[in-house]
């Protein structure tokens, strides 16, 4: 691939840029999966535990890819293209770049799915749907909306729809605006919520069960899930960090933004639990309940408590904002890529790119109806198929790949000029990306891959396989220390 200059859009200020960063990260992984994944696994010392992994494992292979982005200067694709003649690395390192944006393409496909769920959610919830449900009705709803496959292509088309138009109106222009309504909106919901939380008299013990750590209650299979949420919330390995730090400003630091971003969705996060498990415990329900804990069991809470209607149609909003806020970011490297690479022009790759995700998600709609028993992967449908082979195949993958080429390819002072730290923080940077954060991502992908039996196996081959491969690297001058 030859150099290609950066689109000329950019972000305005780098207070817009870890706006749309943080809507990037913060979505239905914050609202959904991390408080039914924290009140499977006990609470308090799953938290801290996914909070180490943050620190350890997130904060660094962020700025390593926010600074791959800006080095770069282009697409993920292309800008790992560049660097890898900048830094006489192979030309291959491009294909970390494809990973990227395939990787979040598949996602977007039945993000959408889910998505649309919410945005259901929110208008029933408007007509009061809710009011005095039973566990069995809220069961039988959900079940309900899943086997119908003419709402959920409606739905999906909706949410497919509003993200199409604002990646074709371009980063100023569409993005930008988007992301000043959205964030600030998710916001003032989250803390309107949190408000009504601490009125129901469960604070204090959502609270206690979110911060004080009870460690008989942690296994090893909480710690593998918390270090994988801890990876993927971020939205690490998709490229859209990449593309969004291709779009950053040298006045501007990386490292400032990411710390930004991880705190705001670590926040994000931590507060959906407290306003969730206020609201379930206040009512009597459980909060181990798995998946289902978004879209069976708070509508239960929410019908039958005083104000439901008002906050339950307030917190499914938040979820369908959230949910906007990371599927722009989702499309945005593959248009990016179009129009850099193909010369295709903004307007025609959203809606060109855009169509096909769709028709790819037509897969995921018909997995939960008519295609309930067709297996791609395995026994898995086809919703499940595409979900495994993103987060547990592609994402890590690009996380890995992320980490190797800043900690061993990239020029030294490339990387002082990128990441601007001090020589002690820098040499902390650089052991934990060479070390720390791969071996914690080779766990997670050969638990994801092989099941928790034969883990150490492939964990220990992974490893000599890593250490051969930066011996020899190191040996014939391929890596820069």
């Amino acid at each position: 691939m030859s150099q290609l200059k950066l689109s000329e859009e950019g972000w305005s200020n780098q207070t817009i840029f870890i706006l749309a960063a943080i809507g990037s990260a913060v979505g239905l992984g914050n609202l959904w999966k991390f408080p039914y994944i924290t009140g499977e696994n006990g609470g308090g010392a799953f938290v801290l535990v996914y909070l180490a992994c943050i620190l350890l494992i997130g904060i660094p292979v962020l700025l390593s890819e926010l600074a791959l982005g800006r080095a770069g200067q282009a697409n993920p694709v292309q800008s790992m293209a560049n660097l890898s003649r900048q830094n006489s690395a192979s030309p291959l390192w491009f294909l970390l770049g494809l990973n990227g944006v395939l990787a979040a393409a598949l996602i977007l496909s039945f993000y959408t799915v889910v998505a649309g769920w919410g945005a259901a959610y929110f208008f029933e919830s408007l007509q009061g749907a809710f009011i005095d449900i039973t566990p069995d009705q809220a069961g039988t709803h959900f079940e309900g909306l899943l086997h119908n496959p003419y709402e959920l292509m409606f739905w999906h088309s909706a949410l497919s729809l509003l993200t199409a138009i604002v990646v074709a109106k371009g980063v100023k222009s569409g993005i930008e605006r988007a992301i000043s309504f959205l964030m600030p909106g998710l916001l003032l919901i989250l803390l309107v919520l949190l408000g009504y939380a601490t009125t129901t008299g469960a604070f204090g013990q959502s609270f206690g069960f979110l911060f004080y750590p009870d460690f008989t209650k942690l296994s090893w299979a909480a710690v593998l899930t918390a270090m994988g949420h801890a990876f993927f919330t971020l939205s690490i390995g998709l490229g859209t960090m990449m593309v969004y730090g291709s779009y950053l400003s040298r006045k501007h630091s990386i490292v400032k933004a990411g710390m930004w971003i991880a705190f705001a969705d670590t926040l994000v996060a931590l507060l959906a639990g407290l306003v969730i498990f206020s609201i379930v415990f206040a009512n009597g329900l459980q909060a181990g309940s798995g998946p289902g804990l978004l879209f069976q069991t708070l509508p239960i809470a929410f019908g039958q408590m005083t104000g439901g209607w008002f906050f339950g149609t307030l917190f499914f909003a938040l979820v369908v904002m959230a949910a906007l806020s990371s599927s722009i970011s989702l499309l945005e490297p593959a248009v990016s890529w179009f129009e850099q690479n193909w010369d295709i022009k903004r307007l025609k790759a959203a809606w060109l790119l855009g169509f096909i995700i769709w028709v790819v998600g037509i897969g995921s709609v018909l997995s939960f109806n008519d295609w309930a028993d067709v297996h791609f992967l395995g026994e898995r449908n086809f919703f499940e198929s595409v979900d495994f082979l993103t987060a547990n195949i592609m994402l890590p993958l690009g996380g890995l790949l992320i980490s190797v080429f800043v900690a061993w390819v990239m020029k030294q002072e490339q990387r002082y000029a990128e990441i601007e730290l001090e020589q002690g923080a820098m040499k902390w940077l650089l052991m934990d990306l060479r070390w720390i954060a791969p071996v914690a991502i080779l766990i997670v992908f050969a638990t994801n891959l092989v099941g928790a039996e034969s883990t150490w196996v492939m964990v220990t081959v992974a490893l000599v396989v890593y250490a051969v491969y930066v011996v020899n690297a190191i040996r014939n001058g391929h890596l820069n220390g």
